[in-house]
């Protein structure tokens, strides 16, 4: 195939593969097809029998005059024999008179014509003739003229001859009147050796109704045969859809499956994922704690037993919810957020910073921690241990990413009770967090936030989960805004907005 040609026809199955065309549609389509066939039937019949009715009309009017002209001309020649012959000879006369009622009872015995009359002037005379003896009686001079005064109403013959006269005389042509839309009179003049003598009428009726029936029987029939084959052409044209459209559609429903089943593997995928992620973060704190408590149980006397103790059951605590969470990587919601949790976030605060960051051998070199707590903070319906698993990686990447030898860290929390929010904002005075970092990525998120992006450079394959875990338990787990900014003096912030 040439190539321009296989780009055309790939350009256009691109084209007509963006409409999907359901069952309905073909169903819709179908019955608009048949709609139109049988509305173009009934305009074309219609129009059929609009044409076979004017043709029945001229032609009636031709027949009819046609046989007025043969009639005409056969009464002309026998007018004219026997004026040749003369009326003395009665043998010729009768034979005359039996010839005329013979040929005017052969024309009226046809069931198309009704009625004729030759009707002849003479010294202004009008004279009807209807038969031989009429005309045998006006050859010998011994019939009676027609006399209006005679008779109360005038013949249909007489009345149409009169009406036409003068026309008839002045243009000696046939003319034609059409009744009820199929009864002719016509009328013929009536010149023997080519004088005008008068006229003759007929009254006739052709009926042509069967071959105009015949016509549209059979167009009729022609027409349903039609329709039927337009309907079996349609039909199975919508067995051929219906079928194709069958296997479309369970096409799609194993792809939609075969699509979900990659879905549902990606989903569980992603949350192995995290759950690694998050376990492999929380192993260095666990150790981390684990370390702190053995120091104190070394350090335990009875002057301190109860702060010791205190402080021991938190840890484990921490530790147990630790393990807790490396059961199921995608943990039940009533685990984290729940109407029996109230935590105090102040208190929460404090024990890490005092007895996590502040415990560190290298804190007074390496960073400051103060606190700027609100005392009219709310308690929250969410798991202490949740809310240490949120704040530990944001302080501690202000820690870990401040850039300088040593780092301030200001943690203040606002309780604003008109819009029934929390505010907890963590600050330091380090380099700042890159600008890039703070770009929206996808779903509108900052990039800080999202998997494997740290502002850690060089620091091993596993850096860049402390702020995407804190914003997927934050955000994602228990509702709450977290958002982070580069302050105008230096460093940057992390905002952490509760909703109660």
């Amino acid at each position: 195939m040439n190539p321009r040609h296989e780009w055309v026809f790939t350009d256009l199955r691109t084209k007509l593969s963006r409409y999907r065309f359901e069952i309905k549609h073909v169903i819709v389509l179908f019955a608009v097809l048949i709609a139109f066939q049988i509305v173009l039937a009934f305009v074309q019949k219609s129009l059929v029998g609009d044409f076979l009715h004017g043709t029945q009309n001229w032609f009636q009017k031709y027949y009819a005059e046609r046989i007025a002209i043969v009639t005409s001309a056969s009464l002309e020649l026998l007018f004219q024999n026997q004026q040749q012959l003369g009326i003395e000879q009665d043998s010729v006369n009768n034979t005359m008179v039996y010839s005329l009622n013979v040929f005017l009872k052969q024309q009226l015995i046809q069931r198309s014509i009704e009625d004729i009359a030759l009707i002849l002037l003479k010294d202004r005379q009008v004279y009807v003739i209807k038969n031989g003896q009429s005309l045998y009686a006006f050859f010998k001079g011994t019939l009676p003229p027609y006399d209006p005064q005679a008779s109360s109403q005038a013949p249909p013959a007489v009345q149409y001859f009169l009406a036409v006269q003068r026309e008839l005389r002045d243009h000696e042509k046939i003319i034609s009147s059409v009744v009820n839309q199929k009864t002719f009179n016509v009328i013929v003049p009536f010149v023997p050796e080519g004088e005008y003598v008068g006229a003759m009428y007929m009254r006739i009726t052709p009926d042509f109704s069967f071959l105009t029936e015949e016509v549209g029987a059979n167009f009729d029939r022609v027409s349903i045969l039609f329709s039927v084959l337009i309907v079996i052409g349609l039909m199975a044209m919508f067995l051929v859809s219906s079928q194709a459209v069958r296997e479309r559609d369970e096409m799609q429903r194993r792809w939609f499956a075969e699509h979900q089943g990659y879905l549902e593997n990606q989903i569980r995928l992603e949350k192995e994922s995290l759950f690694t992620k998050r376990m492999y973060h929380t192993h260095h704190k666990a150790e981390k704690i684990m370390g702190f408590i053995k120091e104190d149980v070394r350090k335990m006397d009875p002057r301190n037993l109860d702060a010791m103790k205190q402080r021991v059951v938190t840890y484990s605590n921490f530790i147990s919810r630790i393990i807790y969470d490396m059961k199921w990587y995608d943990q039940d919601i009533n685990t984290i957020v729940n109407p029996i949790f109230h935590t105090d976030i102040n208190d929460v605060i404090e024990f890490i910073v005092r007895n996590v960051f502040l415990r560190l051998s290298s804190k007074n070199e390496m960073f400051d921690i103060k606190l700027d707590l609100d005392p009219s903070l709310p308690l929250v319906h969410v798991n202490e241990f949740i809310v240490w698993e949120i704040l530990e990686p944001l302080i501690q990447n202000s820690i870990d990413h401040g850039g300088k030898d040593s780092v301030t860290i200001i943690i203040t929390t606002r309780w604003d009770r008109t819009a029934g929010t929390s505010c907890l904002t963590i600050a330091d005075n380090g380099v700042g967090i890159a600008q890039e970092s703070l770009q929206p990525g996808p779903k509108g998120i900052k990039k800080v936030f999202l998997e494997q992006e740290s502002t850690k450079k060089g620091m091993g394959s596993h850096s860049g989960y402390g702020c995407y875990i804190a914003y997927q338990m934050a955000v994602e787990k228990c509702g709450w805004g977290l958002d982070a900014e580069n302050l105008p003096e230096g460093g940057c912030r992390f905002t952490l907005t509760i909703r109660h």
